[in-house]
């Protein structure tokens, strides 16, 4: 399992664009200071408000002109790329902070959350991931 902790200034706004985003709240694990959106059986993104972040490291919060993380989802098609980028753009978030990557075996496309966090959102074709590498190039 993966627990990705983001900082966000405005606790509700985030959980609302997450859950357009797909992703749903995990009661269990929310409050007032942070709130567990629920990716994946696997993945776990923890929105924490900066107090409750700083809580946990003596690093100051960057702010959104800079970047220390590129977070990446796959995708089961291309067309599930471009719904979820729709879906985030929707729920306020900024699109393609990184220019569209369309390689014919891969397709991704990105965003970036109401805070500044980047994702990535990528499809790739399984017969040319299951030949590997060699195959991909030639693609």
């Amino acid at each position: 399992m993966i627990f990705i902790n983001l900082p966000v200034r405005d606790l509700p706004r985030s959980i609302a664009f997450y859950e357009a985003t797909g992703a749903r709240v995990n009661p269990d694990f929310t409050d007032e200071t942070a709130a567990c959106m629920v990716i994946s059986d696997t993945i776990f993104v923890m929105l924490l408000t900066h107090e409750k972040f700083a809580s946990f490291t003596s690093r100051r919060i960057i702010g959104r002109d800079s970047v220390e993380a590129l977070l990446c989802l796959s995708c089961p098609s291309k067309q599930a790329v471009l719904d979820q980028l729709e879906a985030a753009v929707a729920a306020g978030g900024r699109p393609d902070p990184i220019a569209e990557q369309d390689y014919g075996f891969m397709y991704g496309r990105s965003y970036e959350d109401p805070d500044g966090h980047i994702w990535e959102v990528m499809w790739m074709d399984p017969a040319a991931a299951a030949e590997g590498p060699q195959a991909m190039a030639e693609a």
